[in-house]
């Protein structure tokens, strides 16, 4: 007989990939899902919606490996450990040169936010699991690197003092899990929010979206809360290999799931290849509400910008912005997983984002998908605290009664010689 090495190679090929199978959810071995109920509930009806036909049960060694319940480790994720800080009065702390994000002491108990009557906190949420592979999460830490400059030549605001704001520190993640990531973010979210005061959360990619929504609609409820999400991608995409959390379905998983009724959701900036036709269809169904950059291109920001504006005036009582830097033009965030020709500029995102905090109950800001490891020249970690910086001047000059997107110092506005 004749020896065929193509028919040799595609014999070892399929041997390959029938090993390489993953058996159906209800034959293989899993943990215990420590997902919120409703997202598990979500799991069980996609599975049964998309049940694979049926075929031979794979050996057992073929499972997949449980985590071990004996590890005295296991919990790590679930609560932050302050048993061994020192005895103290309740109250913000000050540490000195410390990095913290924009140098500001720092918090460890809700206590802590009580008795100092903090009313931002800023939380780090350093979660990368959802991309796929590593960056994101060193986002918080780039952050408290940057220069502790804050404030705003244009409205001649210095929120750091006219807010008291703390450091809070990060949630404490599981850094294999992005499932089990998900239960200590919403916790910590909802624990600052209950305590009067705006959760600011620093990712992290942006599966956290997710945790941060539910946290607040946790305390002011789910139809009280409205969401601009500021992103190239509309992040409501179908479970992944089982997996229904990752940086590209947070908006899913806060809809399907019932956190947020989709009528209170704005998306902006929306490009590139993804989503297709079902996608927007989806959005539709749901009753979102979307601006794609071929909407700015056609109509031009001015007229989209105050559009989604008066949107989000025109909504429930409360607010949060999503903001993931990929939807700026890569030019000026390249530090990012999923970056897409085509996006705004930082001139257009200061003055919205601005805009949206001086006019509205903002209750909640997360920036996520900041890779500080692929960022030449630290220049998308500047723009990033930049947007920060500016979401924070929008809220002081709420509480100062200058609320107004048109805002700005009589000193910048000319030089007074006209």
């Amino acid at each position: 007989m004749k020896f065929d090495p193509s028919s040799t190679a595609l014999v070892l090929c399929g041997l390959l990939l029938a090993a390489c199978e993953v058996p159906p959810p209800e034959e293989a071995e899993v943990a215990p899902s420590e997902m919120p109920a409703d997202t598990v509930a979500a799991a069980a009806a996609d599975t049964a919606a998309e049940a694979a036909p049926e075929r031979e049960p794979l050996p057992a060694d073929s499972a997949i490996i449980r985590l071990d319940a004996s590890d005295p480790n296991l919990g790590v994720w679930q609560d932050r450990d302050i048993s061994g800080d020192p005895p103290r009065e309740p109250g913000p702390i000050e540490v000195g040169s410390v990095l913290t994000f924009f140098g500001l002491p720092i918090a460890r108990t809700t206590e802590d936010l009580v008795a100092g009557e903090v009313e931002v906190a800023f939380l780090g949420a350093p979660v990368d699991m959802g991309v796929g592979y590593r960056g994101a999460g060193e986002g918080p830490t780039a952050l408290r690197a940057m220069r502790r400059s804050v404030g705003s030549m244009e409205t001649m605001i210095s929120w750091r003092s006219e807010l008291t704001a703390v450091d809070y520190g990060n949630a404490p993640i599981d850094n294999l899990s992005v499932e089990r990531s998900m239960p200590p973010i919403r916790r910590m979210v909802r624990e600052i929010a209950e305590t009067g005061a705006i959760p600011v959360i620093i990712g992290g990619d942006h599966s956290i979206e997710f945790a941060n929504v539910a946290g607040l609609a946790d305390v002011y409820g789910k139809e009280n809360v409205g969401v601009i999400h500021f992103d190239a991608h509309y992040d409501a995409g179908d479970a992944r290999h089982g997996h229904l959390i990752s940086h590209a379905q947070p908006v899913r998983r806060l809809i399907d799931d019932g956190h947020i009724l989709g009528r209170n959701f704005i998306q902006v900036g929306l490009r590139g290849s993804w989503p297709g036709p079902e996608g927007f269809e989806w959005m539709r169904a749901n009753g979102l509400r979307y601006h794609t950059m071929a909407e700015i291109d056609r109509d031009g920001w001015t007229n989209v910008m105050q559009e989604v504006l008066d949107q989000a005036n025109d909504g429930p009582e409360y607010l949060h912005i999503s903001f993931d830097i990929d939807v700026m033009d890569p030019a000026y965030t390249s530090g990012t997983g999923t970056p897409v020709p085509g996006g705004l500029t930082p001139r257009e995102v200061f003055y919205i984002v601005r805009g949206l905090c001086s006019e509205n109950n903002v209750v909640g800001f997360d920036l996520v998908e900041l890779n500080p490891l692929v960022d030449p020249g630290y220049t998308t970690v500047l723009n990033a605290k930049q947007i920060v910086d500016e979401c924070m001047t929008g809220i002081a000059l709420r509480k100062l009664g200058l609320g107004n997107r048109d805002y700005l110092s009589p000193l910048t506005r000319g030089d007074g010689h006209r």
